[in-house]
């Protein structure tokens, strides 16, 4: 460069300079965008994996919520003469529609209490039995808790009552008359003309107070004490199931407020269940056969008993807790029951996201 620098002429010795320092001014602005495009495409890699790896969480996230909604198991340990039967026939409408199972457990004599290696068997079996989940279990049972057995998810209980004297006049005369659901089957007690108010004159058993004690163990569970006719700790405990171990407890006298909070809380079982409550043929069907209600007088004396206060606390108790949650999921307009939608949502999200 220095030699030819000595033989070029001072002006081209000028162009040769300019032209060396213009060819490196572009060759380091090329440097330069090709380092900025590098940078993007390091940038762009990096979005792509980070959203390769969200989308991939939001995939799992996804499939394990399937999965967990697939294994949800509720159960239904319906009390006798609650219109049990009513509700668990939308259930069976549903079950092939919704792609869930329905099981009935029955109990030798309808007896409510397991033995304890029952109460394992039943657990191992809500449990594992995958083959079987989705699932809704009904029967003839008072509450079970599984939590006794080591077991950390638990089932969902959902159940009915029904105002204590109602619901032993509707059993007493089924025992007699049967109902519209299976007419030509033979009832224990079928051919007992007495009446429910002749019954209470006369002091009979199938309608004695002691009949009241249900509904509490029911809820109660498999301690001896539930089962104590008039034990104020038997009432506490069902008071304390029912509030802390059932997601829902409706009442027989507002059953399809029930069925429509329970389609908007489990849609993954009961989507539906309200239309089909308000049409469907089999809901609504079944009645006792041929029954008269009480007179006053029969009431009132009934009402004298201890078993009759406790019973009807407890059922005081479930009615005010179901009208309070309905109170905050539903509203009446036009003489229309709707559901709320939903009353929440997220703000004040950070880390912000670009």
């Amino acid at each position: 460069m220095g030699l030819l620098r000595g033989k070029m002429p001072p002006r081209f010795q000028l162009l040769a300079l300019l032209a060396f320092a213009i060819a490196m001014i572009f060759l380091e602005n090329q440097i330069h965008k090709l380092e900025e495009s590098r940078g993007k495409l390091e940038r762009a890699i990096a979005r792509h994996e980070v959203q390769e790896i969200e989308q991939r969480h939001i995939q799992e996230w996804v499939k394990e919520n399937v999965q967990e909604e697939d294994n949800t198991v509720v159960i239904y340990n319906r009390v006798p003469k609650t219109a049990s039967t009513s509700f668990t026939n939308i259930a069976y409408d549903l079950c092939n529609k919704n792609l869930y199972h329905v099981l009935h457990i029955n109990t030798t004599k309808n007896n409510p209490v397991m033995s304890l290696q029952d109460q394992v068997r039943f657990v191992k079996n809500v449990t594992l039995w995958k083959e079987m989940k989705p699932a809704f279990y009904h029967g003839h049972v008072s509450f079970l808790d599984f939590t006794k057995f080591g077991v950390k998810k638990r089932p969902i209980y959902i159940n009915v009552i029904r105002d204590p004297i109602e619901r032993l006049v509707s059993y007493y005369y089924f025992l007699r008359f049967g109902d519209d659901y299976r007419p030509g089957l033979r009832r224990s007690k079928q051919g007992d003309k007495k009446t429910f108010d002749d019954c209470v004159a006369a002091g009979g058993s199938d309608c004695a107070p002691e009949k009241l004690w249900l509904q509490i163990p029911f809820f109660c569970g498999h301690y001896s004490e539930c089962w104590k006719t008039g034990s104020k700790w038997a009432l506490e405990q069902a008071k304390y199931n029912l509030v802390n171990e059932y997601m829902l407890v409706g009442v027989t006298e507002e059953l399809e407020d029930f069925v429509m909070m329970l389609e908007a809380a489990l849609p993954r079982f009961f989507k539906g269940a309200t239309e089909l409550y308000r049409t469907g043929k089999k809901s609504h069907l079944r009645k006792t056969s041929e029954k008269k209600a009480p007179t006053k007088e029969s009431i009132a004396r009934l009402q004298q008993s201890d078993t009759w206060k406790m019973e009807n606390e407890f059922y005081e108790f479930a009615l005010e807790q179901f009208q309070y949650v309905r109170a905050h999921a539903v509203r009446e307009k036009d003489g229309e029951l709707y559901l709320l939608s939903q009353n929440f949502f997220y703000e004040k999200i950070y880390p912000k996201t670009t």
